[in-house]
Formats: structure tokens, C-alpha cells, sequence
């Protein structure tokens, strides 16, 4: 497997940013740059360059140090095609179904909308490496804020194929308060409880959650579960068609 290095900065209230190197080539990258100071002084305390600045989507915490970070060090801006009018000075525009080059890494790129129309996903398949900004979180999913609920389990789905033991890095530490809820709907999950119980421990010691796995997921995170036979009878949903499910699940997430 190739190696890809991973680095979570943790930025704002909850958000992660990610510095990335390919150890074979030294090309650096740093994936949602909510904060340009936070950045530059990481790489000035690395002695590190930076060559890509890539975005999952156009929400300002997720661009906000885009500019000055691009200023500062010369990178490329890589994101959406379909978010090129919302993310200013994007240098490289990303679509489903092209590959994009970091170093030695042929990248996958998924059009996964739901959160945002645009949103995209950078998946590092030689190394199991998704980068899936606020489509999946560990134990939940991001906020319908421009899609349907059909559209954000389509995109979910898209990472069905993927390793277990892809290593999932989201945008932001929600870990917890998804942990108390996903046990609303899934209480007879022994795996669910177990994890929600490592998380209180992990968070009460200040200890991040992510990365996740998506084996871990797809054991214990109701939002890739809509087909469960014990979410179903919970929800009183057992014929319904799985987009339906996880539409009731986001539902009561919203109110939780």
C-alpha cells in the first residue's frame, strides 16, 4: 500500500484540517484551510512547502484561509468545478470521474452533494485514504443544507465500494453528540455501544475520534445503515426503501 501521511490540525470550534505529504515525492497539501494562521505557522514549524490546497466545498469554514495561505506559499487551489463561481481563486477545477494528481497518488474524485450541491470527496485509493469533508462523519452525516435526502444517501453509497479499512477523515469533531443519537435509533447495536462509550472516554481526555474507518462505520453509524432489520423495526419503517429510511433518520437528527 503507498504511503500518504495525514496530519489533523484542529482549527475554529470543531473543525479539522488536514496537512497531507507523499512521503515518495514531498508534495504537500493541506484539505480545508479554515484558518490561514493556523497553517502557515504548521508548515513554518515543519519547514515545509506547500504545494495544494484542496477544497471539499464552499462553506467558509471550510476556505476561509484559501487566499492568504495561497499568497503565502504559492499552492494551488484544487475543488468543485460545480462550486468554481462560490470558491475564490480556484486554480483546478474537479469532476467525477477524473483522476487528480498529488505526487505519486492518482486521486478519485466523487461528486458527493447533499450537504452542499458541490460538495466533492478526494479518495487516496492506493494508500485507503477518503477525504469526505461533511458528507460522512464518524457515527453521522452532514447537514442538508442545498440537497435531498435521496441525494446525500446516493452519495453515501459511493463509498460502498471502498476498503473497511479506509481511513476517514471528516471535517469536524461531532463524534460525541452523534454518538448519544445514533444509540436512539440503533440502541440494540452491542458494537454502537461499545464505541459510544470509547468516545465519552476519548473526548473527556481531549482525545480526537478521527480518523474513523469505514468498517467502523458501517458497523455502528445509522446513516450507512438505512437496511438494518433493528433500525428498521425501531422506526417502524421495516418495507421502506433504504433512501426513505435514512431520510427519517437525518429527520430526527435535525431535531435532536
Amino acid at each position: 500500500m503507498a504511503a500518504l501521511d495525514v496530519e489533523l490540525l484542529e482549527a475554529l470550534s470543531d473543525n479539522y484540517v488536514c496537512l497531507v505529504v507523499d512521503p515518495a515525492t514531498g508534495t504537500s497539501g493541506v484539505v480545508d484551510p479554515a484558518e490561514a494562521d493556523l497553517v502557515l505557522r504548521a508548515l513554518e514549524e515543519r519547514d515545509r512547502k506547500l504545494d495544494w490546497i484542496l477544497n471539499t466545498h464552499h462553506h467558509a469554514d471550510h476556505t476561509a484561509g484559501n487566499l492568504e495561505v495561497k499568497r503565502a506559499t504559492g499552492a494551488k487551489i484544487a475543488g468543485p468545478a460545480a462550486d468554481a463561481h462560490r470558491i475564490e481563486g480556484l486554480d483546478v477545477e474537479l469532476v467525477e470521474g477524473e483522476n487528480f494528481v498529488f505526487g505519486s497518488h492518482d486521486v478519485r474524485i466523487l461528486e458527493t452533494p447533499g450537504h452542499t450541491s458541490g460538495h466533492i470527496a478526494f479518495f487516496f485509493a492506493d494508500a485507503k485514504v477518503l477525504f469526505c469533508g461533511d458528507t460522512l462523519f464518524a457515527l453521522g452525516c452532514g447537514r442538508l443544507f442545498e440537497g435531498t435526502p435521496a441525494q446525500m444517501w446516493h452519495s453515501l453509497e459511493k463509498f460502498a465500494s471502498m476498503p473497511d479499512e479506509t481511513l476517514v477523515y471528516c471535517g469536524h469533531e461531532y463524534t460525541l453528540s452523534n454518538a448519544r443519537f445514533a444509540l436512539t435509533v440503533d440502541p440494540d447495536n452491542k458494537a454502537l455501544g461499545a464505541r459510544a462509550a470509547e468516545i465519552e472516554q476519548a473526548r473527556a481526555s481531549g482525545r480526537p475520534t478521527i480518523p474513523t474507518t469505514l468498517g467502523l462505520e458501517r458497523r455502528t453509524n445509522p446513516f450507512l445503515r438505512p437496511h438494518d432489520p433493528g433500525i428498521r423495526r425501531h422506526l417502524g419503517m421495516e418495507d421502506a426503501g433504504d433512501a426513505d429510511v435514512f431520510a427519517e433518520i437525518r429527520a430526527r437528527k435535525d431535531r435532536f
